[in-house]
């Protein structure tokens, strides 16, 4: 009985362990996000790549454009057993798969976490909500960095302990300005910008630097009210709902690929106060929600438009 006892204490103690490892290694994955024109056989060929590889598969979402004939997919695989080495992946994609139909394929790793800056004003909200959202362990990400063409919200970098880079932009010194601040986006390895309420255009150079890869939040839902007061205008209007859009920009401002939206009814009894209100309340879901899908490898920007995963 002693004897028994012995090996059962053994056998729990060895499967905690494993567990362990198993829980150790979920971060420990690929994710292909692909593109290409439509035809037979890819979704088998993907698959059948990281199957005969020993990948274990844990997640896939794929699409058809039937107007356009282009086919859209998500895969991620589980690494730990996965018999190609991680820097030779997108080599043997590239030569086995990704040529032979035409792809464009974008490869990340679930452990590396991408690195984001992000461009304030003098509005908090949006602010508040992403960083709360950090330091509660919801996003795989690092934050390195603040910019701002204001110094209002510096106190709220100190709390969370995130460096502050304070650039004023006039007309008179706007390039010299964007030029400093992508070097300091390059100086600490910047892969994505967020754009939380901050109330400058970017250039066009600027924008160029980061294709599909800065966030913005427009305050209402596009193309409507568009303009510096769109809760005024819309106030005017006796509008019954309210919204709000995150999109990449491009060098055609607010005409960029549209990530997320989301609207809220309102009635005769608002004010303009309570329209702004709700619309902040809206902003940062949106924006939020625009930023996770980012961090978490699940937007495919084509044409100015967004392929979105579940």
């Amino acid at each position: 009985m002693i004897f028994f006892c012995f090996h059962f204490s053994h056998f729990i103690i060895t499967f905690g362990d494993s567990l362990k490892n198993l829980a150790v290694n979920t971060n420990n994955t690929a994710i292909l996000l692909i593109h290409c024109p439509d035809k037979p056989g890819i979704l088998a060929t993907v698959t059948d790549f990281i199957n005969v590889n020993k990948g274990n598969i844990l997640y896939l979402d794929q699409w058809v454009n039937k107007e356009e004939k282009l086919f859209f997919m998500r895969v991620e695989w589980d690494l730990t057993l996965f018999e190609i080495p991680r820097d030779k992946i997108e080599e043997y994609f590239a030569i086995l798969i990704a040529n032979r139909f035409t792809m464009e394929y974008k490869l990340y790793f679930k452990d590396i976490k991408p690195r984001m800056a992000v461009f304030v004003s003098k509005m908090s909200h949006c602010l508040f909500d992403m960083l709360a959202r950090y330091t509660a362990g919801e996003w795989s990400v690092e934050i390195p960095l603040i910019i701002s063409n204001h110094t209002d919200l510096e106190h709220i970098a100190d709390k969370f302990d995130i460096p502050y880079y304070h650039f004023p932009i006039t007309k008179e010194n706007k390039a010299e300005q964007e030029a400093a601040e992508l070097a300091l986006l390059r100086e600490h390895k910047i892969d994505f910008v967020v754009l939380a309420r901050y109330m400058q255009v970017l250039s066009e150079n600027f924008t160029a630097h980061y294709p599909n890869a800065v966030i913005n939040i427009h305050h209402s839902f596009l193309p409507a009210f568009v303009g510096a007061k769109p809760y005024h205008a819309a106030h005017a209007r006796g509008v019954k709902l309210i919204g709000a859009t995150s999109h990449y920009i491009t060098a055609d401002l607010d005409a960029g690929p549209i990530i997320e939206q989301d609207v809220t009814h309102v009635t005769h009894k608002d004010t303009v106060e309570t329209l702004v209100a709700k619309g902040r309340d809206l902003e940062k879901i949106v924006l939020s929600t625009g930023v996770a899908k980012h961090i978490e490898h699940k937007i495919l920007a084509y044409n100015n438009r967004t392929v979105v995963f579940d």
